[in-house]
């Protein structure tokens, strides 16, 4: 019997932030079966009743040693088989940016990439994670898993996935290596959802608060949902929410027929 999976991903910008607007609402109506959020900015017991157990999911939290830094949880209707909260390898495990949920019909990654704009350090730091995540994504390919992968992943592929292009390729985010980088995704296998059902669609899924971007639709498109070639065929829809505010980010979803 085959039934649709509907995901979701979202960089709240701080989840206690979030709470303030109307987040709660949002996830009870959104219709998620699993709602992966990232930049969560909290440990569990800094939180709300209403975001430790909202109605109809479990939560599942990874959070950063550091107090009020990255940190990701994934709120789903049905409980994971297995967790994990690193990619074994210390260097990356102590940020609270990887919660890999093991769902039996599929693997599903919630990873809230590091951002490589605050130096060439960061930006290799950067580079060093998205490797690390493809060997720890071939692990689970290479036992025949099928895998869906989510996040702010803070890089845009091509042009056509951010408002000004020519002006940001010396910019993290942007830059030749990072997006040489991105493309090593693509290399292994993994296919880009929203972009495989709208290629030539121009939506983006962050807007910098300070100039007030969003008015303008000056954005990037930084969050993601990728899977294994053999979830291509399953793929009901896949789409991106500037309508839902609350964040510098806004929501995507992906649909799985499973």
């Amino acid at each position: 019997m085959i039934t649709q999976t509907k995901l979701y991903s979202w960089n709240v910008n701080g989840i206690r932030a979030a709470e303030k607007k109307d987040f709660l609402n949002w996830l009870a109506q959104c219709g998620g079966d699993i709602v992966a959020v990232q930049e969560t900015k909290a440990h569990p017991d800094q939180l709300s009743a209403g975001l430790l157990n909202p109605i109809g999911y479990r939560a599942d939290w990874s959070s950063a040693e550091k107090k009020g830094y990255s940190g990701v949880v994934t709120y789903s209707k049905v409980q994971p088989v297995g967790i994990k909260t690193g990619f074994d390898d210390e260097r990356f495990d102590k940020d609270g940016r990887i919660l890999i949920s093991d769902f039996e019909r599929f693997v599903l990654f919630n990873i809230y990439f590091p951002n490589g704009g605050r130096g060439p350090e960061w930006v290799k730091h950067k580079l060093d994670f998205y490797a690390r995540f493809l060997e720890v994504v071939a692990g689970y390919t290479q036992q025949g898993r099928s895998v869906i992968i989510t996040g702010d992943v803070n890089t845009a592929y091509a042009e056509i996935d951010l408002a000004r292009p020519k002006e940001n390729v010396k910019h993290s985010g942007f830059m030749p290596e990072e997006r040489i980088a991105l493309g090593e995704f693509f290399t292994a296998g993994l296919i880009d959802t929203f972009r495989t059902l709208h290629p030539d669609e121009v939506k983006y899924t962050w807007w910098d608060q300070v100039t007030r971007a969003r008015e303008r639709n000056v954005g990037w498109r930084l969050d993601y949902f990728f899977v294994t070639p053999d979830l291509a065929q399953h793929i009901v829809a896949a789409d991106i929410h500037p309508e839902v505010m609350g964040s510098d980010h806004c929501p995507i979803s992906l649909t799985l027929d499973l």
